[in-house]
Parts: C-alpha cells; sequence; structure tokens
C-alpha cells in the first residue's frame, strides 16, 4: 500500500469514527435534521406547556383566528363535515386525533402541519401567543368532561 493509500485509509477510518462515537446513533441524526427544519419533534411537543392561560378571553381570541384560517376545512364548529377536506380531524373528539392531544401536541400540529392534508401555519400565525390561542379554542371545542378548568 502507497502512503498516500494509508494516509487516505486512516482519514475514512478517523471521519467515520467521529461520526459514530462522538455524536451518537442515526436517530440523533434525524432527530438534529428535524430541528434543522424548524419542526417539533413528537417528544418535544409532549413537554411544551402554554404560556397562555386556559381562560374566557383566551378563547374568544383562539376563535376569531379559527374564523380567519380553520373553518374552510374544519368548519365553523370544528366538526369537520364540510366536502373541502375529507379527511380533515372532527376537532369535538380528541379520542379520535392521531396527533396527540397534549396542548404541545395541538400547538405542533398547528405551526408545523400534521399528517398529510393539514398544511403548516407557522407562516400564516407567526405570532407565537396567537398560536396557543387557538390550542385554547380547539380544547375548548371538546367534550366537557376533557375540557381543562378555565382560569
Amino acid at each position: 500500500m502507497t502512503r498516500r493509500k494509508a494516509v487516505l485509509v486512516i482519514l475514512h477510518i478517523v471521519v467515520i469514527s467521529y461520526a459514530i462515537f462522538a455524536r451518537g446513533t442515526l436517530s440523533h441524526y434525524y432527530k438534529e435534521a428535524q430541528n434543522q427544519t424548524g419542526r417539533l419533534t413528537s417528544e418535544e411537543a409532549k413537554t411544551l406547556k402554554s404560556p397562555v392561560p386556559f381562560s374566557k378571553e383566551s378563547i374568544a381570541r383562539g376563535r376569531a383566528i379559527f374564523a380567519r384560517n380553520c373553518t374552510a376545512c374544519h368548519g365553523n364548529d370544528g366538526k369537520s363535515e364540510v366536502d373541502v377536506v375529507a379527511n380533515a380531524t372532527d376537532l369535538t373528539e380528541p379520542k379520535l386525533w392521531r396527533s396527540g392531544t397534549a396542548e404541545g401536541e395541538i400547538f405542533r400540529s398547528i405551526r408545523d402541519g400534521a399528517g398529510d392534508t393539514m398544511p403548516p401555519f407557522k407562516s400564516q400565525l407567526q405570532k407565537e401567543e396567537d398560536l396557543w390561542h387557538l390550542v385554547n379554542f380547539i380544547r375548548s371545542l371538546w367534550p366537557e368532561s376533557m375540557r381543562p378548568k378555565l382560569q
């Protein structure tokens, strides 16, 4: 083996070793790639807590945001009985939701999109506070026994 080939082999070993041992597993790389796109991972979303209290004022603000941005697919009442999107989520039945019902998971679904048909709304709703008001409004559509307590 020539000296040049030996140096290249050693260089490859060093690079591969660094990738494996210094940076972790492939799942680490996948998570890092998601974070670089600005999308929340499922684990990150589960830990998010709303800085906006579940209050009548917040729900009213969320209702106005919903009317401007969400009724085309989810309908005025959130039941998704409009013909535009056949598989839009019925927001009044959280037990049927596939992307999670924790407040951070709802935030993630709105901001980053969910499934194949729910687009991300982070460019339309640029204030994070507005996203949280919308989360509170959506949670107000739930059966009363499942809603958070008003603050």
